[in-house]
């Protein structure tokens, strides 16, 4: 093996690692009380009033959620108060984790106050933007994340800094997508599968296994939110097919709806880590595959959902378990025997079917676009299999894979960029389609 190849391989390793992180709940939400609840360390005290001051995709991603461990509470405010309140600002995305019965009244008592926590719409930042600015004895701070939701990109006391990253722009967004589309091809991706030493990413991969199977079952097995997963079991049988979808439609159900479970993320989402794993887990059930192959497997699922959405950006009006799905079918194919061509069709029709679902926030529908992403995935990866598939200068399908998974994610970063704008419009009122 040649020195640039492990180098490709450490590389990919170190991906797993960065994406395949713990989070409890939705992502946005979860952000958004750890903002809170280190402006709170910072300050030193309970705020006396709190300022949200958040970007288009978290105000739509946040607005309509079940904020974790808050007894069914929704809303930035419900999440900057807990997290100030109650959060552990140590524990990131696990922010809520301990918060505890007096934590969840306090904050119900302070959200009764007028305009205790105010929230803005803040523009031309990037797509991922919290500005949380904590008053109280007389302090004031200040906390800021941007791009990624545990980027700390400012800490402020009394306008003095305490800690700063530098500030994040929509250019280095792009640089640092370019270099992660430098890296992922899915020829590369199949390659680390079939050859590569997991390293430390194996550990990240069991967790993510573990985890995003134990929320599943609470979905299946308890009554969360639209109960998508138990739907498809109690309506259309058993066969691998639906259980690879209800398995990951499951785990949304209750995720989105408030199970306090934590889950392994992808891509910054907690739904695209659970897509990327229950199909595989399922197939790999029924299969009768290895532990070490499904592994392998589930690495190809995260990595080509990296790979795909890196060319979207972290939010956008892409719903991106669309891309998650694609890397299940892919896995998938892979661990069943499947050749590059055949991954590579299975990655080709599911975009071509289900690419550009919209992304209208975070919430109880996220579960059945899970499981129509699925369905298309396993659609797709049959049509591979038989030889049928869509062909270049069709839509958005292009004359090779790379260049498909390029164009359809110009069109999730740029051409819906207008789209986005209209969705948050819409669900904040701003307008009104009645006469349209």
């Amino acid at each position: 093996m040649g020195k640039q190849t492990e180098n490709i391989y450490r590389a990919y390793r170190a991906i797993l690692m960065r994406e395949l992180v713990c989070a409890l709940g939705c992502t946005e939400p979860i952000a958004v009380a750890y903002a809170a609840a280190l402006a709170r360390k910072t300050l030193g005290c309970e705020p006396e009033h709190l300022r949200a001051g958040c970007s288009g995709n978290i105000i739509k991603n946040v607005k309509s959620v079940t904020v974790p461990n808050s007894d069914g509470m929704h809303g930035i405010e419900a999440a900057a108060t807990l997290g100030a309140v109650g959060g552990n600002a140590e524990s990131a995305l696990e922010a809520l984790e301990s918060v505890t019965e007096q934590d969840i009244a306090r904050t119900r008592e302070l959200l009764a106050e007028p305009a205790y926590c105010t929230v803005e719409l803040v523009e031309d930042v990037p797509n991922l933007y919290i500005d949380v600015t904590a008053t109280g004895g007389g302090h004031t701070a200040r906390v800021v994340i941007a791009e990624h939701h545990t980027d700390v990109a400012l800490v402020e006391l009394d306008g003095k800094t305490v800690h700063s990253a530098g500030a994040a722009s929509a250019d280095d967004a792009v640089a640092d997508a370019q270099v992660t589309n430098d890296l992922l091809t899915i020829e590369g991706i199949l390659d680390f599968a079939d050859r590569a030493d997991l390293g430390a990413a194996r550990t990240a991969l069991e967790r993510q296994l573990e985890l995003n199977d134990a929320i599943s079952r609470e979905g299946l097995e308890h009554p969360w939110g639209a109960e998508v997963g138990r739907t498809l079991l109690a309506r259309f049988g058993e066969s691998h097919a639906v259980r690879a979808r209800a398995r990951a439609a499951a785990g949304s159900d209750a995720r989105m709806n408030g199970c306090p479970k934590p889950v392994v993320i992808n891509c910054g989402s907690g739904n695209q880590g659970i897509t990327c794993a229950l199909p595989v887990l399922e197939y790999a059930e029924a299969l009768g595959v290895d532990h070490e192959r499904l592994l392998r497997a589930l690495a190809v699922s995260d990595l080509t959902a990296v790979h795909l959405k890196s060319y979207i950006g972290s939010l956008s009006a892409f719903c991106g378990v669309v891309c998650a799905a694609a890397g299940a079918g892919a896995a998938i194919c892979w661990m069943d025997g499947g050749t590059y061509e055949e991954v590579a069709g299975t990655i080709v029709n599911t975009l071509g079917n289900v690419g550009g679902i919209v992304c209208d926030g975070a919430k109880s529908s996220c579960a059945a676009k899970i499981a129509t992403a699925v369905d298309a995935a396993l659609v797709g990866l049959e049509m591979a299999r038989a030889g049928h598939g869509f062909h270049a200068g069709e839509g958005l399908v292009r004359g090779s894979l790379e260049e498909t998974i390029a164009s359809m994610g110009y069109v999730g970063r740029v051409g819906m960029k207008p789209t986005d704008v209209e969705i948050l419009n819409i669900m904040i009122g701003k307008t009104d389609v009645t006469g349209c």
